[in-house]
Parts: C-alpha cells; structure tokens; sequence
C-alpha cells in the first residue's frame, strides 16, 4: 500500500501478536564485514522516496550501486564514490544495462497507470532471461495473508479502504506474477501497512514471512528508513531467496 496514512483501520489489539521478537540490526551488522565488500547492486526507480533510502542505505554499508533514474539531479544531493548514477527509463532497460550485478533492487512506483505494476515485471523478466542477480523488488502490504490457511488477505478484511484496493490489487498481480519463476533469484518485500516516510531510522523492525503481524503496539508500521535497512538485510542474507516476506517497525 502507499505512504498514505492508514492508522485508523489498522490498529489491532497487542494481544494478537504471535511470536515478535526483536531483531539485533547490531548484531546483523558485525555478521555482514567483508559479505558485502565487493557486492555490486543496481537500484531501479532509486530517485523516489524508497529508491532514494534503499540507495543510501546500500551505500552505508559499503556496496557498490549504480542508481538508474530519468532525473539525475534527483541523486545530486548524495555524494559516494561508490555510486554511478544512470539515466534510464525501467521500461528502456536492456540485458547490457543489468549485467554484471550481485543485487538488483527495484523500487518501481506508480499511482495512476497501475497496470505499468506488472507490465514493468514483464519487461525486467525478458531483459533478465539467464540472469541469476538477486532480485528483490518494493511490494505492497495488502497481499500479506490474515491467517494460517493463507486464504484471506489484507486486502480482503472488511475494514481495507476502498480507495487503495487498485493500487493494492495491482501490486498484488506483481506479486502473482514473481510466482510464477519468471524472474529466477526473486524477493517480494512487502512494507508495513502503514508505511511512513517522515519517521526517523530506528534501526528496530522485524522481518516477517507471508502472514501479516502487529507490533507490541497493535500495529503494522514503519519507517521508510527502516523499511530500507531491512531490504540491504534481505539483499545480503542467501537465506531469502524465491518468496515473499514483509517488514514491520517494532
């Protein structure tokens, strides 16, 4: 789901939580060293509000990125040896452009023409024919499952806005779409429902699978910076790897 603010639906009591337990992002850190030396990630779309923080976030850790936007002086405020920055609409990617690299992140976003959701998929499928990249991609929340059967979705409980359920349904033919093993290294990472981009890194999230949880506080939320720190995680672990799992602020 979008950035928009969701709070009044989402809220659930605390005690629903299953099993939450705190994520060491320290721990994670020491773990990484020389991991990600030398990694090299390409961040699609990385001049919007996630691709922006993803390509921060991967910069921290020492990665080496190359960024592909249409405007570049978008990325002109974030000065890093080790970023390219490349101007290039997704659509106009070829095989060439995404040789070559560990990782590759996108962050493709669009609110109006929501069939561009999996109709950008298509596209980054056929140019990554024989490309064994890990790819992992921004996803929505709203397929995140409500219970253990797997057979209701967010998107489906009473309460879900009607004016997200376009965006949420086309996210979620994205999402159908990766099943299907058209791109072969592949990661969904679905945000928290209420997903929020003027909150501070925290460096406190937890990394869910397919069903969706609440925090201590009775809630799926999060940071855009948090948000991205677990998405460079996902990208580094070999753990995640041809699945969906999601993220949640704690």
């Amino acid at each position: 789901m979008s950035n928009i603010n969701r709070r009044g639906f989402l809220k659930i009591g605390a005690g629903s939580l299953l099993g939450l337990t705190l994520l060491s992002t320290l721990s994670f850190a020491q773990d990484l060293g020389a991991g990600a030396s030398g990694k090299k990630v390409a961040v699609l779309s990385a001049s919007g509000r996630a691709g922006k923080l993803i390509t921060q976030e991967a910069l921290a850790k020492g990665l080496s990125v190359t960024a592909f936007v249409r405007d570049s002086k978008k990325l002109a405020d974030i000065k890093n040896a080790n970023l390219k920055v490349v101007e290039k609409d997704i659509f106009a990617l070829t095989a060439s452009d995404l040789s070559g690299f560990d990782i590759i992140i996108d962050a493709f976003g669009e609110w109006q023409n929501l069939e561009l959701h999996k109709k950008h998929l298509e596209h980054l499928a056929s140019v990554l024919k024989g490309n064994d990249a890990k790819f992992l991609i921004v996803g929505g929340a709203s397929s995140l499952y409500m219970d253990k059967s797997h057979t209701t979705q967010l998107i489906d409980t009473p309460s879900f806005p009607d004016e997200f359920k376009p965006l949420a349904s086309a996210q979620a033919e994205g999402l159908a779409f990766l099943r299907t093993g058209a791109i072969t290294n592949w990661v969904h990472v679905s945000p928290p429902a209420d997903f929020v981009f003027d909150a501070p890194k925290s460096g406190k999230y937890k990394i869910i699978g397919e069903e969706f949880e609440v925090n201590a506080n009775g809630e799926s939320k999060g940071s855009y910076a948090d948000y991205a720190a677990a998405m460079i995680e996902i990208a580094l672990d070999p753990k995640y790897n041809k699945e969906r799992v999601g993220v949640i602020g704690l």
